[in-house]
């Protein structure tokens, strides 16, 4: 059992606890470093979609778990960042000075959502949020000249200073370093007075606009930051998927980066990035089942004679075929991880590692959630 005393106050605010816990990150740099060369190019891409899956997740975390405020129009984000950045590049304009261009437009128009939303809260920031998103999809559909429409935008490879990225391994690296200057910045940011402000917002906007913090600028930058750190994603995003058309940025995407956050676990940079493995490995992991749990329980019928192994085989294999049953799953998963697990992945992950920091003192009431009343209620 480890224990840790602060004796200063710089204690809380820098970047690891102490230096058994920045250890244990450099030990997790060294092996996302090197994991490339331990697998194939096909699992490469596959890690390249969970970093940008996770910068997304950065971005719409800073705006629901820290602040408190829902959005379902972040695929019009990601698809202004990717729809920003393809354009400039079809016009010659410089890899770098083309991603600050498509991230300053996007956090202008994080901005634009914002200030009309600063007096809605709940359900009607939501709606708001959503005919934004419906709203943009219009204009990637019938802004031909600049999007293409339906017929689509080809994205190149990036190519930095001359120096290209066009395989897998190379991508894979630039958007690592992506990733972990995003979490850097947003570390930073919210052991700042800005990200103390969003925490007390999110917690109680009057008791914060009580303690002096003008709830209208500090939801405008939550906004405006949310929406460039999600314009940055939709660049590398443009790149991976090497061919962008409207009917990608849709609000069941707004949805899936929802259930990101959700499922990692809502108020942590640790549940953004848990939240993207798993959203971001799911589809594949389904298409793996697809294919292998027939073969197995083929094989597994025709060793033990039993017919009935074979047809299970099939029908599940058909089941995961149908459309529909992705987003089905994703549902399922979301009602069960609020119903069983509130906290989200990382809330599971502290949980095991609090119960084995303090084994064998553990008390299984640890986490268990105390019901709270009201001066009314107290009286009774």
């Amino acid at each position: 059992m480890r224990f840790q005393f602060k004796t200063s106050y710089n204690q809380d605010i820098r970047l690891f606890k102490d230096k058994v816990d920045a250890s244990w990150y450099g030990l997790l740099a060294v092996a996302v470093l090197i994991v490339p060369a331990l697998m194939s190019d096909y699992y490469v891409g596959e890690a390249t979609w969970v970093f940008i899956y996770a910068i997304g997740g950065i971005s719409l975390m800073a705006l629901v778990g820290y602040t408190g405020l829902v959005s379902l129009g972040h695929a019009a984000f990601l698809g202004i960042g990717a729809y920003g950045h393809a354009y400039f590049l079809q016009h010659g304009v410089p890899w770098v000075v083309s991603v600050t261009l498509a991230v300053a437009i996007t956090t202008a128009s994080g901005i634009v959502v914002g200030l009309p939303a600063l007096r809605m809260t709940g359900i009607y920031l939501t709606i708001a949020t959503l005919a934004f998103g419906v709203i943009i999809q219009e204009v990637f559909s019938r802004w031909e000249s600049v999007t293409h429409g339906f017929a689509g935008m080809p994205v190149e490879k990036p190519t930095i200073f001359g120096v290209p990225f066009h395989d897998e391994w190379s991508f894979y690296y630039l958007c690592l370093f992506f990733l972990v200057l995003v979490l850097w910045m947003t570390r930073n940011l919210l052991r700042s007075p800005t990200g103390r402000a969003w925490i007390a917002i999110r917690d109680s906007e009057i008791a914060a606009q009580s303690m002096g913090v003008n709830l209208a600028i500090y939801k405008s930058i939550a906004f405006a930051y949310s929406a460039g750190l999600m314009g940055l994603a939709g660049a590398l995003f443009a790149h991976k998927i090497a061919y962008l058309a409207p009917d990608i940025f849709t609000i069941l995407l707004s949805i899936q980066f929802l259930l990101l956050v959700i499922v990692g676990g809502l108020g942590s940079l640790h549940g953004a990035v848990f939240g993207a493995i798993f959203v971001a490995l799911l589809p594949p992991l389904i298409a793996i089942l697809r294919d292998s749990i027939p073969a197995s329980m083929n094989d597994a019928a025709a060793a033990m004679n039993i017919k009935l192994l074979a047809i299970i085989g099939e029908g599940i294999g058909n089941f995961l075929k149908k459309p529909g049953v992705e987003a089905g799953i994703f549902g399922l998963i979301l009602v069960l991880v609020i119903l069983l697990e509130p906290l989200g992945m990382y809330g599971r992950w502290v949980k095991i590692r609090v119960f084995f920091s303090t084994f064998p003192m553990y008390r299984g009431a640890t986490f268990k959630r105390q019901k709270s009343y009201m001066r009314s209620e107290r009286l009774r």
